[in-house]
């Protein structure tokens, strides 16, 4: 299934995509937090069954961020392909350089995150060297705590695509990352969360960015340093990932100060991030 919030006659839901994802079938859920958190699937089953014939067109509606206001910071993974590695190195050896035994864990701080076609935020007079990062999430579906990597696939709820936008200068400057990557209008997410039964574990999926059209990015998933099921069995370790929790783990080679010169956002410009199976997250800065 492919689930959505979206907003509709000035009411935000919970939704459906239809096969040929045309329109969406409405769900009776509040949100989806609440969804993820109080759903069993084959209830979240019947309820998609149950709605086939109220469905709206996608025309008809906007498409919100499919977990809209998450309840905690989005954890996510840094330097976690080798070849994004590389590039951030030659940037700034001081800030990304050195060896890295054990990943690299912060957190993103998100009020609202932002949803398709939605606008990321310049922040003038702020920020300098602002820059896109494609990246798969991973939704955490039950509460995780001392889970174990060949149990991980049963803690998961979804995939969605997130854009961790980030201010390089900040970044760089307070010498630790949450500053410079939880901004308002940092978190560009969506389309749509793609239930975890959809794609097979661990996830092997075409990822890519591109700007104004031209292609940035283009990797898969399955170039992770540090996989899914690590990642969960370690988190999971020492503290309680709860239902609904957001996992954002890492982005591939071809981000703005991985070229030389470095290719940085400006307002206007149009970023679109991609993955197999999930589809498009397309925003606009300003």
């Amino acid at each position: 299934m492919k689930l959505v919030t979206y907003r509709h006659d000035g009411k935000e839901r919970t939704g459906v995509l239809t096969a040929d994802e045309t329109a969406v079938r409405p769900l009776p859920y509040a949100d989806m937090n609440t969804l993820i958190e109080t759903a069993p699937f084959a209830e979240l089953l019947s309820a998609a069954h149950a709605a086939e014939g109220a469905s709206v067109p996608l025309s008809q509606v906007s498409l919100c961020a499919p977990i809209p206001r998450p309840r905690q910071d989005v954890i996510c993974l840094g330097i976690n392909y080798k070849a994004h590695a590389d590039e951030s190195t030659r940037y700034d050896a001081s800030a990304f350089g050195g060896e890295r035994p054990v990943p690299i864990y912060f957190s993103k701080r998100v009020s609202e995150a932002v949803a398709p076609e939605g606008f990321i935020e310049s922040h003038p007079g702020l920020v300098q060297r602002l820059d896109y990062e494609a990246e798969l999430a991973v939704i955490i579906g039950r509460t995780a705590r001392n889970v174990k990597a060949a149990d991980v696939q049963d803690h998961l709820f979804g995939y969605t695509v997130l854009n961790d936008i980030s201010a390089r200068l900040l970044q760089t400057t307070h010498k630790q990352w949450y500053f410079g990557k939880g901004l308002d209008g940092f978190t560009p997410m969506g389309p749509c969360i793609v239930t975890a039964d959809e794609v097979a574990f661990p996830p092997a999926l075409a990822i890519s960015s591109r700007v104004n059209g031209e292609l940035r990015q283009n990797s898969t998933t399955d170039l992770l340093i540090t996989g899914i099921a690590d990642i969960v069995e370690e988190l999971s370790s020492g503290m309680t990932l709860l239902p609904g929790t957001i996992i954002a783990t890492g982005t591939p080679a071809g981000v703005g100060m991985g070229f030389d010169p470095p290719k940085f956002l400006s307002p206007g410009d149009v970023v679109e991030c991609t993955i197999e199976g999930i589809g498009t997250l397309r925003n606009t800065v300003r």
